[in-house]
Order: structure tokens, then sequence, then C-alpha cells
């Protein structure tokens, strides 16, 4: 599995990385690692999953953490996470 986490302000891309998991972990745990790692690399606390973030990610492998899924002040908009490749 590859995802995507970008940082955007505007229409601007600030800052991306991309995680790789192809280990044998849940699809919810990859996510979730991936997540955490993204975080660790990209100096952010981990945001909180809103329902509107869960409904979102699970219609469209998509998801946005705005300001409110963040407890500290973002110096961008939006952090967005994109699933780009799953296992199969």
């Amino acid at each position: 599995m590859r995802i995507w986490f970008k940082e955007i302000s505007g229409t601007h891309l600030v800052r991306d990385i991309t995680i790789e998991d192809y280990s044998e972990d849940s699809r919810t745990h990859k996510i979730m690692n991936a997540l955490d790692e993204a975080c660790h690399e990209l100096d952010l606390a981990r945001p909180i999953w809103l329902d509107g973030t869960i409904n979102d990610f699970k219609r469209t492998a998509r998801a946005r953490f705005t300001q409110d899924a963040f407890v500290e002040e973002l110096p961008f908009d939006y952090l967005e996470i994109h699933v780009i490749e799953e296992d199969y």
C-alpha cells in the first residue's frame, strides 16, 4: 500500500510525503501506521478522525484533516491523505 500525505495551503502544495507499507497488517493498521509515520516526518500532531473524515475516506480512499482535527494551530489549510496504491 502507498499513501500520499499532502499539506495544502489555498490551492498550493506546501509539503508532501509518500509512505509505503507492504506488510501483512490489516488495511486499517497500515493506514494508521502510515499516518503516524507521516506526522512524525512532517512534525505534526496526529489528527483526530472525525465522522465526516471517516465517511469520506471509506467512500473515496481520500480524506482531508482540517484545523478541526488538530489540537495545535496549523501553518497550512489542511492535510490530505490519499491511498494511491492498494495491496490485493
